[in-house]
């Protein structure tokens, strides 16, 4: 076998042994202690409760992905936007940069339940609480790749006359793209998280939402396995989420940048 498939087995084989090793793990040491089922249920417990209830979290999961998508993709076209002004005007960015940090580093459970007091529509409430959460990386690191410019490229553009118009679609642009499509990396988990935190206000607040609603009603009938299983959808569909762009940003890139660029091999 090939050096690259076997890489790609052991890549692939590694975490699922593993998974498999902890998994015996939980439900050997559930049995042996006889820990009660409201307490912490056995991962058969967890996989028969998600056979049964599954279409109804199912349900749910697309509510919370919904909320998802569009905050994600509110926050790639916000975002980006906003980096292309940034590196258009140095002044708009030294006036604006500072509220984008602002609104990253206020905690979203504090000003969610204001969000969705002022905005009635629970949809978009839920969507703006995501979209904080999500846009604050890709207005970074595309600041980043926009400023990240080679310098002699940079000189050699001005010197052939070319306008800051062009100098920013075929120069500054393409270099900020690796950096762009990184934060979009980031942002994917990010709006997850965001929409089920909103969700979680919403909820306490007795309006039916997606997936965090099934959670709450869960931990309140203490059907601790119902819980689980609706944290395994969110998991499963955060990492779905990562990959999904991740080969997006590898399609995207593989022609030309080395961060996508397979290695050559011996």
């Amino acid at each position: 076998m090939s050096r690259a498939p076997r890489d790609k087995l052991s890549r692939a084989a590694a975490p699922l042994l593993l998974a498999v090793v902890f998994l015996a793990m939980w439900e050997m040491l559930v049995r042996a202690e006889d820990i009660p089922r409201y307490v912490l249920p056995g991962p058969l417990l967890i996989a028969q409760t998600l056979w049964h209830d599954g279409p109804a979290l199912l349900g749910s999961l697309l509510v919370t992905l919904r909320i998802t998508a569009a905050a994600l993709l509110a926050a790639a076209l916000l975002g980006g936007g906003m980096a292309l002004v940034f590196a258009w005007s140095r002044l708009v960015e030294l006036s604006l940069f500072p509220y984008a940090v602002v609104l990253q580093v206020t905690p979203i459970v504090a000003i969610a339940p204001l969000i969705i007091i002022w905005v009635q529509e629970p949809f978009l409430a839920l969507l703006v609480c995501a979209w904080i959460v999500a846009f604050f990386p890709i207005v970074s690191n595309s600041t980043l790749g926009l400023n990240s410019a080679d310098r002699n490229l940079l000189a050699l553009f001005r010197l052939y006359g070319a306008s800051r118009a062009q100098i920013l679609l075929h120069l500054r642009m393409p270099t900020a793209l690796p950096y762009f499509l990184a934060g979009l990396r980031i942002s994917g988990g990010l709006a997850l998280i965001g929409a089920v935190v909103a969700e979680f206000v919403a909820s306490t607040g007795g309006t039916e939402t997606g997936l965090a609603s099934r959670i709450v009603e869960a931990s309140r009938q203490l059907q601790i396995a119902r819980m689980f299983a609706a944290l395994f959808l969110l998991s499963a569909a955060g990492i779905a989420i990562y990959l999904l762009l991740d080969v997006l940003s590898i399609r995207i890139l593989r022609r030309w940048h080395e961060s996508a660029t397979p290695e050559e091999l011996e």
